[in-house]
């Protein structure tokens, strides 16, 4: 793939970084992305990172869409975050007939968020009736379209089946306007994120909106990006985020100890051999995670553009990437509040937010314990 465009949107995300930092408070504050930034991230096209080209999207490379929400993380958790998650959603289109993609993403603010998979849609002429509430929709604030991940009923509310006998499931596609919001998202950290729940009842959902997806042969683009899993991209781009926010707070950490001279102490922390011990060690630590994380995402696209083939051991590979990448960031920004001392616990400096943001990144699904489980049990299988 032509990695100019690419290239590009971390540029553009490194500069108006500046803007995201200065507004982080207010985000904080207010729970929601400011219009400010919501403003720069659609003027920038930060958005459309993993739209269809088609479309007039970027279709960037996995490990260009990870940099770019690093860039972002650095100068706020919140804003990465609902950019992952709204670029991310954004690959359905590729699942969409042109015209139905072209309504959702080149109108309006262009952006689509979804929650969890949840309740059922039932069959009717036409399309769809569908009524339910989901949780967990990041990003859901600034977006003009919804999705919906539900089961698939027949008229008679028997279950639909796939070929295989497993239960259908379709994310179907609604605008916002179509949905009430509930503003639930009071949250330890991540804060600004606006991570809310949604419902509709007795919504009809046109056929050209209830989609598959992660199915291969729904697809309507070419690109390897759309044979990458959406819970395999989402894996990647919350690890990446946890980097940035790691990367921040050891930074901030640093600049803290060239400067301060802690009280009753002989010497500045600089000079103090076990600080320069601490920060060599958690240096190389953030080095070496994000060096596997790239490094997996790296090696799986290059088989992904080769073969057009996502195979279970790259799913494993990510996954277990992703876990490990995001609980080393945690370690990297424990390291970093605790060298800080008494200076962290404030507001006013650059830690209490990040240390926050960085544990509710920990409990996300991408950063399961499970997930060792998983991976361990197939490589014991000789997988």
């Amino acid at each position: 793939m032509d990695g100019t465009a690419g290239s590009d949107l971390v540029a553009r995300a490194r500069a108006i970084a500046p803007l995201i930092a200065d507004e982080a408070e207010e985000i904080e504050r207010t729970r929601r992305l400011t219009p400010n930034v919501v403003k720069a991230l659609i003027e920038n096209g930060l958005y459309r990172a993993l739209l269809p080209r088609s479309l007039g999207g970027s279709e960037a490379a996995p490990e260009i869409f990870m940099q770019m929400l690093e860039e972002v993380a650095k100068a706020d958790a919140s804003t990465a975050w609902c950019l992952g998650q709204n670029c991310v959603c954004a690959m359905i289109a590729a699942a969409l007939d042109h015209d139905s993609a072209h309504e959702i993403f080149n109108t309006a603010s262009g952006i689509l968020a979804w929650g969890a998979v949840a309740h059922e849609a039932r069959a009717v002429e036409g399309g769809y009736r569908v009524t339910g509430r989901w949780d967990f929709a990041s990003g859901s604030r600034q977006a003009s379209w919804l999705g919906a991940h539900v089961r698939i009923v027949n008229a008679d509310g028997t279950p639909r089946k796939n070929t295989d006998g497993s239960p259908e499931q379709r994310t179907v596609l609604f605008p916002l306007a179509s949905a009430v919001l509930h503003d639930v998202w009071q949250a330890i950290g991540l804060a600004g994120t606006g991570t809310d729940c949604y419902e509709v009842k007795d919504l009809f959902i046109p056929d050209r909106f209830a989609v598959f997806r992660d199915v291969r042969e729904a697809l309507r683009e070419p690109g390897p990006l759309y044979r990458l899993p959406t819970g395999s991209t989402f894996s990647l781009g919350f690890a990446a985020v946890s980097l940035g926010v790691a990367r921040a707070t050891l930074d901030a950490a640093i600049a803290l100890a060239r400067g301060k001279h802690p009280s009753l102490a002989a010497h500045a922390m600089r000079d103090n051999q076990a600080v320069q011990g601490l920060v060599g060690r958690t240096e190389g630590d953030l080095r070496a995670a994000r060096a596997y994380l790239y490094s997996t995402a790296h090696a799986m696209w290059r088989d992904l553009s080769v073969s057009g083939v996502f195979s279970a051991a790259h799913r494993s590979a990510i996954r277990l990437a992703a876990t490990w990448t995001i609980h080393q960031s945690a370690k990297v920004v424990d390291t970093a509040y605790r060298m800080a001392g008494a200076t962290a616990v404030f507001r006013s400096n650059p830690f209490e937010r990040r240390f926050r943001d960085m544990h509710a990144i920990t409990q996300q699904i991408q950063a399961r314990d499970t997930h060792y489980e998983d991976v361990g049990k197939v490589i014991l299988a000789g997988g």
